[in-house]
Formats: C-alpha cells, structure tokens, sequence
C-alpha cells in the first residue's frame, strides 16, 4: 500500500481517536450549558422568543470565531515542532527573547498554565455532576445521592489512573461517537417540533439581542462562554493526534453535532418553558432517560479523563522546563509515550475536585466558578500566539495586531462577563491560579538563585584540572560521574570527595543535563562529550522538555564518541544541599521559606534520571539563600 493511500487509512482512524481524547470537555458542555444561562445562573437570561435566538447565535458564533477560526485555523499552527499545549507555546513564544521581554512571556505563559490547571479541577466536578443529576429528572426521589454518587465515580476515575488508559482509550473514541450521535439525533427530533429556531442560523438575533438588551446580553456571555470550554484540548493534544485529524473530527462531526443538540435545547425551551430546569435530559423521551444518564456519565468520565491527562502531560512539561519540582512520573505504556501517570498530581487533583464537588453541591453553583478558568487561559493562549506570529512567524506587525485584537477582543468580552461571577464562586479559580503561580515562579526564581550560588561558589574547572595534574592525587580504577548544572566549575560533590576520602577516579565525567526549548531532541545530537585532559571528561546530555530522561540508557551513546562507560564500574555523586533561609534575597524570608520547604520534598536525582540507586553516593553542603 502506498504511503499516501495509507495516510487517508489513517486519517480516520485517527479523527475517531481525537473524539475520545480531543473532545470530551467540549462536548459535554450541552449538558449544562442552556440551564446555566436562563435557569441556574446569578444573573440569569429572561427566557422569551427574541432571548432564546439571540443566544443560540451567540452559540454558534462562537464556535465559529472562537474554535474554528481561532483555534483550528491560528491557534493550533503555532506547534513547537509538532506539540501545542501552553507550555509548549511558552517555550515556543519566549525562544528569542531576552530579559525583561522573556519574564514577561514566562510570567504570561505560567498564569495560562496556571488556569489550565484551575480548568483541570472544575471540569471533572461539573461534568460528572451535571451527568449524574440526571437522576433528579428521572427519579426526583434520589436526589440526595447525587452527590456520592458522584464521589464514587471520580473516586473510580482517579484510582484508574495509576492502571494506565492504553485499554479503555481504545473505547473513548467509539463511545464518543455513539455520544455525539446521540446529540444529534435528540437535536434533530426537537427541531422538527419547532422548526422555526433554525432561524437563529442567523448572526443578526445575536447581534439584535446586544442592541435591544445590552446588559443582558454582555452578563449572558459569562454562561455562553461555557459551551466551548474545553476548547484549549484542540490545541493541548495535537501532539498526540496531529493537526487534521482534529481538524476533520471537528469540522464534520462535533460541530454539527452541537449545533444540532443546542438548537434542539432551544426548539424544546420555546415550545415548554417549564423544560429549561434541565433541558438536556428532557429532550429524550422518557423510556431513553437512564440509558442517556448511563452514556452521558461515561462521557463525563471520558472528559474529565482527557482534562487529568493534560494536567500529567503539561506538569511533566513544566516539571522539564524547569516551573515545577521533582516528583515521580511514571510511564503506563511501553508503545505509547505521551501516556505517563504522576501519583502527586493524581491523588492532588483528586482531592481538589472531591473538594468543589463538596463544596457547590451542584453543577449550576460549579458554574459560576467555571468561566474564569476558561476565558484566562483563552486570553494568555492569545497573547502568547500573537508573539510567535510576529517573532517567530515574522509576520508583519500590522497583520499581527489586527489579528490578535480581534481575537482577544472576543476573549475580553467572555473574560470581563466572567468578572460578575466573581462573588458567586469565580474567586475559586482565581484562588487556585494565584496559589499554583506563587509555587510554579517560586520554585523557578528559587532554583536560579540556587544555581547563582553555587556558581559563584564553584571553583573554576580548568585551574582545578592543571592543579590535579601536577600533584596527582590517588587515583582509583572506575568511573565517576559527578552531575553539576555548572559544566564549567568543579561540583562541591567532587571537592568533598577529594577532600574526605583522598581519591579520585581513574575517569571523571561532569555530567549535564539540557532541557531544551523544543519537545523532543533526536537521538543524534543527545549526547555531547569533551576530552579535559588527565582523565576528566565534560559531557551534556540533551532533552526536550516531552522526552523521557533516563541517563544510564544514554550515556551508553558516549562509547560511539571515544568513552566507554561501564554502569556497574561507575559511581554517580550527587550534591545534597541543606538549605537556610535569612530573608536576605530577592525572594524573601516567605517565599525563601516555602522554596526551601518544595525542595526538601522533591523528588530524588536518582529517580528523576533513573540512575541505579546502588550506585549513587550522595554528598551533602549547607548553603544560605
């Protein structure tokens, strides 16, 4: 079969996947999405005629502005050699930039992370909500199990994680097909009773209700905005999909889908107001209801899986880049290498959203918290774009803008109507984003200070090395490795060894490793090594920030450049450092405190580059910040 032909075998294959994966979130949103904006919100739309168009068109449009032009056709163009995601955008954004310019994208790129992960708690908690109060339109008498039962299913869902998603993912794209279908199919049946809501194709109902009830309309964004949330997953997991699986998945199927199911919501609203307390599920016959809330709590499910997955892919992102500290990830496939499982972030998310679900009781209440989350991470994801256009793309400045402002002229408009919301529960986001940002730039600017200390206490290599080779001391056959972010001053692990056990190996290798700005580094340029004269080697091991790290695997390549290294004849040194704060740096006593606080509990070298523990030796300083 010939590559193209088996290219168009594929392309299918692969949109039927991104179903499972790419649009769960967003295609959930029906679910709640018309309830929240004429029935349960704080400031909830007057259900009348002109209303009910007017925010059907508002709907479509922005699937149109937001997701189909914005997205598909920008957003998701800007790839970092294939991977999308804000991390991947932030690496991408800040490549040739410096200083004061470059803070100012990390900052922006880390408050987008930021909300993702605000994003990643509230989706699982009204998604599985909303799916499980179903029950209260077929048996009003259960209502008091709703939240339990909703308990138990993210209980389920966590405690999964750790099994890995390589079986059930097989299942995610199938079961969003029969649930997207589904949509349809329910649109379909309502608008034939009320054929007249088709009318609302048109964008001038959206743009009547802003002229004949401005205030209305501009609140009414706050819950309009809730249909396409999850719209940042196009983007995040292109890496895994592509660029065109996604794009026919959601051009051919999930669009019209959902235009379908909400002008059905709307066909059903006009002909019995009574049904907007929870359009959805009302739009089935009644014999359909339990079979809809079982297929509709498994999409649920599948949302809110894809929403954990991105929070594993863009922690270990931003675990690599430097944002976070160490802590363990672990791989549940051997064929797939994105599908990775962090037991902190897992069991964290998991008390996080058991927590809101507690909390709001509802999916009407989450609501309120929802939007923020949403439009933040739209409005950075923007900014960020618009600088590789220009930066990157060297796109013309007057191209860049007119672009760009159209666009966060949208994102301002959904993000300042999310304002409202703030007393309601949009201050939950806020919290959540306010809190992982203090951690994610302290553990940054924290770990700079801790290297400019180090370096500046490091003694310079080359006097170090000419000194040893005219007083040799006494040296021992093997090799030791001595890993030191300083590839250029002697690590404190090997003056602490020369000094306390008198010794020196016959090999020397200062070992660093490279985090670069792109996804993955070909195995051809992983590995670089330099000769120092008198048995001591310079080597740099290179990384994306999505490749897996694993040293004793890649030293062997060293052999291929003139060394041969022997694990079991080596012996990796560690620095262990001990620190004090005294409130004397540009952190402060607090933050001094908490990054002391982050690193004493990081994860260990030895399980981050998977060096044989056997053979690590560990040796400690104490250092003031």
């Amino acid at each position: 079969m010939s590559s193209s032909s088996s290219a168009k075998t594929s392309l299918p294959l692969l949109s039927l996947a991104a179903l499972g994966v790419v649009f769960g979130d967003i295609g959930t949103s029906p679910l709640y999405t018309m309830k929240e904006v004429f029935a349960v919100s704080p400031h909830p739309v007057p259900l009348t005629h002109d209303n009910v168009f007017g925010i059907l068109a508002l709907i479509l449009w922005s699937f149109i502005m937001v997701v189909s032009l914005k997205y598909t056709m920008f957003v998701m163009r800007a790839d970092n050699n294939g991977e999308g995601g804000i991390m991947a955008l932030l690496a991408l954004a800040g490549r040739n930039l410096k200083g004061k310019h470059q803070r100012l994208v990390m900052a922006a790129g880390i408050i987008g992370a930021c909300m993702f992960y605000a994003d990643g708690m509230i989706t699982p908690a009204i998604s599985v909500l909303s799916a499980v109060e179903g029950v209260e339109v077929a048996a009003p008498a259960l209502d008091q199990f709703i939240v339990p039962i909703t308990l138990f299913v993210l209980f389920i869902l966590f405690w999964m994680q750790s099994k890995g998603t390589a079986v059930a993912g097989a299942l995610f794209g199938p079961v969003m097909l029969v649930w997207f279908a589904t949509l349809a199919v329910l649109g379909v049946i309502n608008i034939a009773h009320e054929p007249r809501v088709l009318y609302a194709l048109n964008p001038f109902y959206a743009l009547q209700f802003f002229l004949n009830s401005p205030w209305v309309a501009f609140v009414a964004l706050g819950s309009v905005v809730l249909a396409v949330t999850g719209v940042e997953a196009l983007y995040a997991d292109m890496g895994h999909f592509g660029r065109k699986p996604i794009k026919l998945a959601w051009f051919a199927f999930v669009l019209p889908a959902l235009i379908l199911n909400y002008f059905g919501q709307g066909a059903l609203v006009l002909h019995d107001a009574a049904a907007i307390k929870n359009p959805f599920y009302l739009m089935a016959p009644e014999w359909l209801l339990y079979p809809l809330i079982g297929l509709a709590t498994l999409a649920t499910v599948i949302a809110s899986q894809a929403v954990i997955s991105g929070a594993f892919s863009i922690s270990a992102q931003a675990l690599q880049l430097g944002f976070l500290p160490r802590m363990r990830v672990l791989h549940t496939s051997e064929q797939q290498k994105g599908q990775i499982y962090m037991p902190y972030i897992n069991w964290s998310l998991m008390l996080a959203v058991m927590a809101l679900v507690i909390g709001f009781g509802s999916s009407g209440d989450l609501a309120a918290a929802y939007g923020i989350a949403v439009t933040g991470n739209m409005l950075f994801t923007t900014l960020l774009a618009g600088i590789v256009f220009h930066a990157i793309w060297h796109w013309r400045l007057p191209r860049t803008l007119a672009l760009v402002a159209l666009f966060l002229t949208i994102d301002l408009a959904f993000f300042s109507a999310n304002i409202l919301k703030i007393p309601d529960g949009g201050w939950v986001p806020i919290l959540i984003g306010v809190v992982i940002f203090t951690l994610m730039l302290t553990w940054k600017s924290g770990r700079t200070l801790l290297l400019n200390r180090l370096k500046e206490d490091a003694m310079l290599l080359e006097p170090f090395i000419d000194a040893i080779g005219a007083h040799p001391p006494t040296r021992v056959e093997g090799t030791g490795i001595f890993l030191t972010p300083n590839p250029h001053g002697v690590p404190h692990a090997m003056l602490h060894n020369l000094k306390h056990n008198k010794i020196l190996h016959e090999r020397n290798v200062l070992l660093t490793v490279h985090i670069a700005d792109v996804p993955y580094i070909d195995q051809r340029s992983r590995l670089g090594l330099e000769n120092l004269r008198h048995g001591f080697y310079r080597i740099t091991v290179n990384y994306g920030f999505k490749d897996d790290p694993d040293l004793p695997r890649d030293l062997e390549l060293a052999s291929e450049l003139g060394l041969q290294l022997d694990t079991m004849e080596t012996s990796f040194f560690i620095g262990k450092e001990t620190l004090f704060a005294n409130g004397s740096s540009k952190l402060g006593y607090w933050r001094e405190k908490l990054f002391i606080g982050m690193f004493r509990n990081a994860d260990s070298i030895t399980h981050q580059f998977k060096l044989p523990p056997n053979r690590v030796v560990e040796l400690g300083a104490q250092l003031t910040l």
